[in-house]
């Protein structure tokens, strides 16, 4: 499964960079494929580990900040690995 995710620190002001930062550093930790934007971080693998992982991230942020939000999609689809690489191969593939 390939989950994207936000965590957004609410009630420490402005500056969000260090609370999100804890965030960051709970997935890079994990093992697991990922990749971080402005928007979003994505995660690969299965649902337990993966979901652990958000959870762990949500905990590392809530240390630091009265209040969480949390934004996630996933993509459940059986039997397909290393996806987060292969859609993009798929999609550059299309492109003119």
């Amino acid at each position: 499964m390939i989950v994207a995710f936000s965590i957004t620190p609410l009630g420490v002001g402005e500056g969000v960079a260090e609370p999100v930062a804890r965030a960051v550093k709970v997935v890079r930790d994990s093992g697991l494929p990922n990749h971080t934007d402005a928007m979003f971080t994505t995660i690969e693998g299965e649902w337990d580990e993966v979901m652990d992982v958000v959870k762990r991230a949500v905990d590392a942020v809530a240390e630091v900040a009265p209040r969480v939000g949390l934004v996630l999609k996933a993509d459940l689809r059986q039997g397909v690995t290393d996806a987060m690489t292969s859609k993009i191969e798929s999609l550059e593939r299309h492109l003119p």
